[in-house]
């Protein structure tokens, strides 16, 4: 009888748990959201800013094709997103395509862009397997890297400043005349997205400091921040700007066209090996060292001690992302820094933030394909400008850390010669030597020259003094 009521117990206790049991997708760990749904994907627009007029100005001029881009970065995204648990962007290279778009008088052609974004990513794949760029990720002082990371800020700060106050031709990247302030992409629209995101953003931290509050003051105040804190406020601005693409020029729903544009292998001359390499891949391959990995990798240290992704690994993606993509023709691409700090600074934290971006991308590129330049021509450019000039503040604020008036003075050095130097490597460079030479100051006469000292400390003659003879 008890080993009946045993069995019957387990039964009626065992049964239950058994319906409760549901089958439910098992998430990876590094696209398990760290925040709300929401925050992640206004995250994941963050960095669209930097990416979106790039990718269009090259489509303009050099004929890139948007679809093959676009699917294959949105592969990288997801791939990244798996990959590093964090939201590492994924960014055209920049040198390479202010080459590409500046120099009008003879363009880069798409083998000879696709030449250089090889070039430079087989550099990264050696330093990254071998193990060098470990080596040099470990050894770089910190305040060269801050400066390294505030000068690019700064120019991302500048040139979002440029975007709002005067119209821009992208395909020749040149401020034209001053923006309308009222209008469809005017100043004042720009200012009212600032006002906007300043007001539900803060300054991008999300406790936004209520301490100095008592009582029930600060219950309030921190449960409106919460609140405030909780509102995809980069999606909204940038959705703003897909309807205002539609409001300035109607047509474009004419131009649209479903399905996307064949992939097709691109065929790369020993010309355009020479051509890419010289005027695109040496000017790339330091920014890409500097700021694509080791820059980034910092960042990602000081935004999540627990994920700082590795130089190594970050170098070897780099590699690996460009000899998959480039040789059907999409643009190079790199992880920047300036992306890592504008998804973080809109709610991005975790890889689900890029993987959904990806996911948004390859949708648009299979549903609409290359017609999807003529929505993005239409996009206001004050509006990325105001998402840019965030992302390049956040990137900026970095370097707020320096706890010397040593470290600080090097950290500016190497970002003043960065910014008017127009060369990351140069700043670098700088910022090496003199840290180097102020450590020498340091150093005592006889280890820096091999002299010895013969004068002694006066407590030491003291002492022998009251030894007696």
């Amino acid at each position: 009888m008890e080993e009946e009521a045993s069995s019957s117990t387990t039964t009626t206790t065992t049964t239950p748990l058994l319906r409760r049991r549901r089958w439910s997708p098992r998430v990876p760990a590094t696209l398990r959201l760290k925040t709300t749904l929401c925050s992640e994907i206004s995250g994941a627009v963050g960095d669209l800013g930097t990416y979106i007029p790039i990718v269009l100005a090259l489509s303009l001029v050099t004929h890139l094709d948007l679809s093959t881009t676009l699917i294959f970065t949105a592969l990288y995204n997801i791939a990244t997103g798996l990959l590093f648990g964090v939201p590492m962007p994924v960014q055209p290279m920049k040198s390479i395509a202010a080459v590409a778009i500046a120099e009008s008088a003879t363009h880069l052609t798409l083998p000879q862009i696709a030449a250089a974004g090889l070039s430079t990513a087989a550099v990264l794949l050696l330093l990254g397997a071998t193990g060098l760029m470990s080596v040099l990720y470990r050894f770089i002082p910190l305040p060269v890297v801050r400066g390294v990371q505030l000068s690019q800020g700064l120019a991302f700060a500048f040139s979002a400043i440029k975007y709002i106050r005067y119209d821009q031709d992208l395909a020749t990247s040149k401020s034209g005349p001053p923006r309308p302030w009222l209008g469809l992409d005017s100043v004042a629209l720009a200012l009212a997205a600032v006002l906007f995101l300043v007001l539900t953003t803060g300054s991008g931290d999300n406790n936004n400091n209520a301490d100095h509050h008592s009582g029930e003051s600060s219950r309030r105040v921190r449960r409106r921040l919460r609140v405030l804190s909780s509102i995809p406020a980069a999606l909204i601005v940038f959705l703003f700007g897909l309807l205002l693409c539609f409001a300035r020029d109607p047509s474009i729903v004419n131009d649209l066209k479903f399905g996307p544009a064949k992939i097709r292998v691109l065929k790369i001359t020993w010309e355009d090996w020479k051509i890419g390499f010289v005027r695109a891949a040496i000017p790339q391959i330091p920014l890409s060292i500097l700021n694509s990995v080791i820059a980034v990798c910092k960042l990602s240290g000081d935004l999540f001690p627990d994920r700082e992704a590795s130089a190594r690994s970050v170098s070897v993606s780099v590699g690996v992302m460009n000899f998959v993509g480039c040789w059907f023709g999409a643009v190079p691409v790199c992880h920047g820094a300036g992306g890592l700090a504008g998804q973080y600074r809109f709610g991005g934290r975790s890889g689900a933030s890029v993987a959904l971006l990806g996911v948004a991308k390859l949708v648009l590129a299979l549903v609409f394909g290359n017609s999807f330049v003529g929505i993005l021509n239409q996009f206001p450019i004050g509006i990325l400008g105001v998402l840019l000039l965030f992302s390049g503040i956040e990137l900026a604020m970095a370097s707020r850390d320096m706890n010397s008036k040593e470290e600080s003075f090097v950290m500016l050095v190497c970002a003043a010669v960065s910014l008017t130097g127009s060369s990351a490597a140069l700043g670098f460079g700088c910022g090496i030597v003199l840290f180097l030479l102020l450590k020498m100051r340091q150093l005592e006469c006889c280890s820096a020259f091999g002299f010895l000292n013969f004068t002694k400390p006066k407590s030491s003659i003291d002492d022998e003094s009251q030894l007696g003879p």
